[in-house]
C-alpha cells in the first residue's frame, strides 16, 4: 500500500501542474493497476494507462499528442457567456494573422534538379526482422556504427496490446466506462438546452463568416473516386471525341487505340450514360465489398478502369492526372474545401514508388487545396499466390527502402523527394470484415518466415508498418525533412483488436464504426482525442444503415470527429460530394450550425496540413487548450461551444484521478 500510496501522491502532482493528458493518465493508471492487484486481477498486469499506451508509441513515431488541457471551472464558463452576450465573440490576443495563406507562387514540382537538393549522407540501410536499420560510416575512425534510431519493441508492443484486449473486456471498466458515456451525452443536451441560443447569437454577430465560408478538409478521400460519376462520364465522352486514335492499351502484343477499346465493347460516345458506367454503390453491396470493389471498373470493363483511373498504365496515367486536376481546379475554385487524397502503393515491385512521383510531378498533379495520403491495401496473401512476393518482408522492403533511400540521397530519387513534400501520412486499406487465420502474438513468425497463403492480421501490418515509420521519421527530422503519420481504415467492420492496433498506434483513424459496440474504447478515445474521419453514407451502402450511425452520438459525447466521403464516385451525386455529405447529416440528425462548424474545425485539426496553413484557417492559438485556441472569426464555432469541451474533458481527467486517490487512501 505503501507504493500505491505514492504512485497516487505522484499522479496529483501532476494533475496539479497541468502536465499532458498521457502522463496524466499513465498516472492514473498505475493506481489503479495497483488497486486491480490487490484484488487479485491478475489479467491487468501494466505500467501504461489506456491513453498512457499513446503517449509511449506516439513519440517514437513523431505523431501529434494532445497538450494538457487547463480546468475551466463554472464560474470561468459562465463569464465567457457574458463576454459572448455583450461583445458577440471572446476578444483574441492582440496581433492580426491574415485569415487567407498565401498561394504558392511557383509550382512545386518546378525545381528538379539534383544538385539543388539536399547531399548524401553516405548512410547504409538494411532490413532486419522487418524493420529497417541504418549503418553510419565514420571515416576519420575507419569503423562503422549502427545509427540509434528507437522504434516500438515487439514484445512490449505485443504485452501492451494484450493488456489492452484484457481491459476492454473488465466487466467493471465496462460498466464505468458506459455510465461515464451516458453522462456524456445526457451533459451535452443540457449545455444545449441552456447555451444553444447562446451559441446562435455569437454566430451571427460574426461578419462574413458562416458555414459555407470556414475551412473544412475531407480526411478521407480516395483519388481513384475523388469525382462523381457525371464527371467521370463527362470525361470519358471527351477523351473519346479528342484522343479516338491514341494507343491507350496493349493487348497481346498489339496496341489498341482508345476508339478500338470501345468499339470491342461495342458502345459509341452517344451510347454512355450514367447508367452504363454502373459504378453507383446500390442495394447488393450491402456488407459484399467484393461487388463494391467491381463498382470500381466502368460498364463492368476493368481494361478501362486501368485507362482512366491509374496511375500506372501504357499512357503513365495521363487521362487520371487530368481528371484529377479537373477536381483540383473545383477545389480551387469552392475556396474553403480542402482534400487529402489517397494514392495506392501495393508493394509489388521497388520501382512503384518512382512511378508514382513520375505521374505526380510529369503531369504537374499540385494544388494548395490538396495533400496526399499513400495507402497500402493488406493484399499480401494476393501477391504470395501468384508468386510476385516471396515473403511478408519482400513487401515491406518494396513499400519502405525507396523512402529510406530519397531520404538518405534525394539526388537519387528527385520526382520522388519532390513528390514526397506534399504527402502527408499512411493508410492501410482492405476488406476489414474477412476472416483472420491467425492472431498477432510472439510466436507469428518474423516477416522474413512469413510464407504463409493467409493473409498476415491486421495488428501485424499495422506494428510493421509503424516501426519503419517511426525509424524513417526520426531519420527525415535529422534531415530536416518533414514526417508522417498513420491514419488507417479502423473499426468499420471485423474483430474489435483493430480499434486496440489503431487506438495504440495511430494518429487518427476513418470510420470507427465499431466503438459504438465498445465503451470502454469508446471512452479512451474520447479521453485522448484520437481523430475519427467519418463517411456515413459510405457505411449506408456497405456496413451500416444511416439512421444507426453512431456519428452524432460521438460528436454529443465529444470525440473528435470529422465528416469525409470515402468515395464520392460511388455515393455521391453532386459537384460538392463533402457539401453534400454535411447537408444530409444536418438534415438527417437535425445538427446545428455550430454543430458543423464544429465538425469542419476537427477536420482541419486532424488533417495533415501544415502548421502554417491551420493558423491562418483556425487562429494563431489553434494549438493551445480551451477557448483560447478558437478564433470565432476564422472558425465560426463559438468559444462557449469550445470552453464546454475541453472544461467537460478535462473535467472527466480529474475525476479518473480523484476517484483513484480515494480508493488508495481506502485501501491504505
Amino acid at each position: 500500500m505503501m507504493l500505491s500510496r505514492k504512485i497516487t501522491e505522484w499522479a496529483q502532482k501532476h494533475i496539479q501542474k497541468s502536465l499532458s493528458v498521457n502522463r496524466v493518465h499513465c498516472a492514473i493508471h498505475k493506481c489503479r493497476l495497483k488497486l486491480c492487484r490487490a484484488k487479485n486481477k491478475p489479467h491487468v498486469k501494466m505500467t501504461h494507462t489506456h491513453t498512457g499506451f499513446r503517449a509511449t508509441y506516439n513519440p517514437i513515431q513523431m505523431m501529434s499528442f494532445r497538450k494538457g488541457l487547463g480546468y475551466f471551472s463554472m464560474p470561468i464558463l459562465n463569464h465567457i457567456v457574458h463576454l459572448i452576450q455583450q461583445h458577440g465573440f471572446v476578444l483574441q490576443e492582440s496581433g492580426y494573422a491574415p485569415v487567407h495563406p498565401p498561394v504558392s507562387e511557383t509550382h512545386p514540382y518546378d525545381n528538379q534538379d539534383p544538385n539543388n537538393m539536399p547531399p548524401d549522407t553516405g548512410y547504409g540501410c538494411k532490413m532486419v526482422d522487418g524493420v529497417v536499420h541504418y549503418n553510419i560510416i565514420i571515416t576519420l575512425l575507419f569503423r562503422s556504427g549502427e545509427l540509434d534510431l528507437p522504434y516500438p519493441d515487439l514484445k512490449e508492443y505485443i504485452a501492451d496490446m494484450n493488456v489492452m484486449m484484457a481491459l476492454i473486456i473488465n466487466g467493471p471498466v465496462k460498466s464505468f466506462c458506459y455510465r461515464r458515456l451516458q453522462y456524456l451525452s445526457s451533459k451535452f443536451q443540457m449545455h444545449i438546452l441552456l447555451n444553444e441560443m447562446k451559441e446562435l447569437a455569437a454566430q451571427k454577430k460574426v461578419p462574413h463568416r458562416d458555414f459555407y465560408n470556414i475551412r473544412k478538409v475531407d480526411t478521407h478521400i480516395h483519388a481513384s473516386s475523388c469525382m462523381n460519376q457525371k464527371h467521370l462520364l463527362r470525361f470519358i465522352k471527351r477523351a473519346m471525341k479528342k484522343y479516338p486514335e491514341e494507343i491507350v492499351h496493349i493487348e497481346r502484343g498489339r496496341g489498341q487505340t482508345l476508339k478500338e477499346v470501345f468499339e470491342s465493347m461495342n458502345l459509341t460516345a452517344f451510347d454512355l450514360s450514367v447508367d452504363t458506367l454502373d459504378m453507383h454503390a446500390d442495394r447488393n453491396t450491402f456488407h459484399r465489398f467484393d461487388k463494391f470493389n467491381a463498382k470500381y471498373n466502368p460498364i463492368g470493363e476493368s481494361i478501362l478502369r486501368e485507362i482512366f483511373i491509374k496511375t500506372d498504365n501504357h499512357i503513365e496515367g495521363k487521362y487520371f492526372a487530368h481528371i484529377i486536376k479537373e477536381v483540383m481546379f473545383d477545389l480551387e475554385e469552392s475556396k474553403y474545401q480542402n482534400s487529402e487524397l489517397r494514392l495506392s502503393i501495393y508493394g509489388r515491385s521497388r520501382d512503384e514508388w518512382d512511378k508514382l512521383a513520375q505521374w505526380a510531378v510529369k503531369h504537374s498533379v499540385y494544388s494548395d487545396n490538396v495533400r496526399w495520403l499513400v495507402q497500402v491495401p493488406r493484399l499480401f496473401d494476393v501477391y504470395h499466390t501468384k508468386k510476385q512476393l516471396a515473403n511478408f518482408q519482400e513487401m515491406l522492403e518494396n513499400i519502405f527502402m525507396p523512402l529510406f533511400e530519397v531520404t538518405i540521397n534525394p539526388r537519387s530519387h528527385p520526382e520522388l523527394h519532390l513528390f514526397l513534400e506534399h504527402v502527408v501520412g499512411f493508410d492501410s486499406v482492405d476488406d476489414e470484415s474477412k476472416p483472420e487465420h491467425h492472431i498477432f502474438n510472439l510466436d507469428s513468425p518474423l516477416p522474413a518466415n512469413w510464407t504463409e497463403e493467409d493473409n498476415p492480421p491486421y495488428s501485424y501490418y499495422l506494428y510493421y508498418t509503424y516501426a519503419n515509420m517511426s525509424v524513417l521519421n526520426h531519420l527525415r527530422r535529422r534531415r530536416g525533412f518533414h514526417t508522417f503519420v498513420l491514419r488507417p481504415h479502423c473499426g468499420e467492420a471485423g474483430p474489435i483488436h483493430h480499434l486496440v492496433s489503431g487506438f495504440m498506434l495511430s494518429e487518427n483513424i476513418s470510420h470507427g464504426l465499431l466503438l459504438r459496440k465498445a465503451p470502454v474504447l469508446q471512452y479512451v478515445y474520447y479521453l485522448a482525442q484520437v481523430g475519427i474521419a467519418m463517411s456515413p453514407l459510405s457505411n449506408n451502402s456497405l456496413f451500416l444503415s444511416y439512421h444507426r450511425n453512431p456519428l452524432p452520438e460521438y460528436l454529443s459525447r465529444g470525440l473528435m470527429v470529422s465528416l469525409s466521403t470515402d468515395d464520392p464516385l460511388q455515393f455521391h451525386f453532386t459537384k460538392e460530394p463533402l457539401m453534400e455529405e454535411y447537408s444530409i447529416a444536418t438534415q438527417v440528425w437535425k445538427l446545428s450550425s455550430c454543430d458543423m462548424c464544429e465538425l469542419a474545425r476537427n477536420s482541419v485539426l486532424m488533417s495533415g496540413f501544415s502548421h502554417k496553413a491551420k493558423s491562418y484557417w483556425l487562429g494563431p492559438n489553434y494549438a493551445k487548450e480551451g477557448p483560447e485556441s478558437n478564433d470565432i472569426r476564422r472558425t465560426n464555432v463559438p468559444d462557449i461551444r469550445v470552453a464546454y469541451r475541453s472544461e467537460t474533458l478535462t473535467e472527466e481527467l480529474h475525476l479518473i484521478t480523484h476517484a483513484s486517490t480515494e480508493c488508495c487512501s481506502t485501501k491504505s
